[in-house]
């Protein structure tokens, strides 16, 4: 106000001057309104030191013994002596924050069980001494990937279990020579999960990845579908673009169900992510992340499998995406359950999900049995496959075991026999209700639709 009415070449307007320019400079050094707004406004996201990790089995010997016994699963243990419990404290006291990453675990699957004494069979998990708010079954797709399944089950539980949540892990184990599905892989785990009647929250998990913060809760956002691992080391800590939405997710059933699943069509690696993106925007809900300073993950490094090649067809099947979600999916969904086995660290889930159109059928490879399986019996067989019971004796000492596939990981190998020893044949139909304490669920997808019209092609 000092300097109105004075003449141009005065002090206080050169000052006035010069002011303007020092400020045009900061504005545009900080990244312009985003940057300067970050730096004037504090954030309310937590800041965490990743250069000094906690052991990821920290804490775990706070835990209390068990009140149910260790064959009890399911639904029959929230029932089983603990209607005393009080809720469990929310933030749970347990966490810690960063935890070291073993990408290479030398632990079999015995000495795994071993440090994990309270998980039940199937991969489920109690709080011994609270009752708790959360219910998640992790679900995730698999072949051949044995290494990556170990370092994954010796992280995750102790993880899983310093957060008190009720938990199941589920292997999708794909069965077969047949080109990968990772998408469809995981419309059979959600299907198969909610069979189980217990879960509120479905995790959507590649075999590769594994959580450094354990701050990064696995629970769901019950407004909007939720992507998890927003800061992979793979990129550099950063969200590739918008859109990205591999990895790990989070669904409630309700969301699974409106944006009616994942795709089938997609046999190999690449764009399933980016088609399940625009499900989520044309069915009329938003993308919710965690913050980067907490979802953060390590990728165990690989090289591209057989079986999971590139899929050539993923940008034609991208621009069809809204033309086709309403009928591809949840309700056009066809697969055998060939067999469920409760092992001690996770269910396993062996199943025939078909054959890639774009390639001639083949038969089927030798039915092999999980890693760390409990039980010897001879194997169903696959539809079009040759006698299995024949060839499994020359190929009993293969290695076997589910793994995962990130929309572009293979494995093979993880079998197991059902408990009642038979072939369950599920093909799934339109409007085929999933029982359990989450009420009955349609198949079915609302017809109102959003506005999506660009799909960006997954990041290689």
């Amino acid at each position: 106000m000092l300097c109105l009415g004075r003449s141009l070449d005065s002090p206080c307007t050169l000052a006035l001057l010069v002011g303007f320019q020092f400020a045009f400079v900061v504005y545009f050094s900080l990244g312009g309104f985003k940057g300067l707004v970050s730096v004037l406004v504090r954030s309310a996201d937590p800041e965490f030191d990743y250069s000094k990790p906690h052991d990821v089995y920290t804490n775990l010997s706070q835990l209390g013994a068990p009140l149910i016994h260790p064959e009890t699963t399911g639904a029959t243990a929230l029932a089983s002596g603990r209607e005393h419990l009080k809720d469990c404290p929310d933030p749970s006291p347990l966490l810690v924050g960063p935890v070291a990453v073993l990408l290479s675990s030398s632990f079999s699957l015995d000495q795994i069980r071993d440090r994990n004494p309270l998980v039940l069979p199937g991969g489920r998990y109690l709080p011994p001494d609270c009752e708790p708010r959360h219910h998640t079954a992790v679900i995730i797709p698999y072949r051949n990937r044995q290494a990556h399944l170990r370092a994954l089950l010796y992280h995750l539980h102790p993880f899983l279990q310093r957060q008190q949540l009720h938990y199941g892990i589920y292997i999708v184990h794909q069965m077969g020579n047949s080109t990968f599905n990772r998408a469809k892989l995981l419309n059979v785990g959600v299907k198969e999960a909610l069979k189980d009647g217990e879960w509120q929250c479905l995790f959507l998990h590649d075999v590769d990845l594994l959580p450094e913060n354990d701050h990064n809760l696995y629970v769901c956002d019950p407004k909007s579908p939720k992507h998890v691992s927003v800061a992979m080391d793979k990129f550099r800590y950063r969200l590739p673009y918008p859109q990205y939405f591999g990895g790990v997710s989070a669904l409630t059933p309700d969301q699974y169900m409106k944006m009616n699943g994942f795709p089938n069509q997609y046999w190999g690696w690449g764009g399933e992510d980016d088609d399940i993106a625009a499900r989520v925007r044309l069915s009329g809900m938003k993308i919710t992340r965690p913050s980067v300073a907490v979802g953060h993950y390590k990728m165990i490094k690989h090289r591209g499998d057989r079986g999971n090649e590139e899929n050539p067809r993923r940008f034609d099947l991208l621009i069809r995406t809204r033309s086709n979600w309403k009928s591809d999916g949840l309700n056009s969904l066809t697969y055998e359950l060939l067999s469920k086995e409760l092992e001690p660290l996770y269910t396993n889930l062996s199943v025939h999900i078909g054959e890639d159109p774009r390639k001639p059928q083949k038969t089927h490879p030798p039915y092999k049995s999980p890693e760390g399986s409990q039980k010897k019996q001879t194997p169903p067989k696959a539809p079009g496959s040759t006698d299995l019971q024949k060839t499994q004796k020359a190929k009993k000492d293969a290695a076997g075991g589910p793994g995962r596939e990130r929309g572009g990981s293979v494995s093979e190998g993880q079998g197991g026999s059902h408990q009642d020893g038979g072939v369950r044949k599920a093909n799934e139909t339109r409007g085929v209700a999933l029982p359990g304490r989450l009420g009955n669920h349609s198949f079915g997808v609302p017809a109102q639709e959003g506005g999506v019209k660009n799909v960006s092609a997954q990041v290689t």
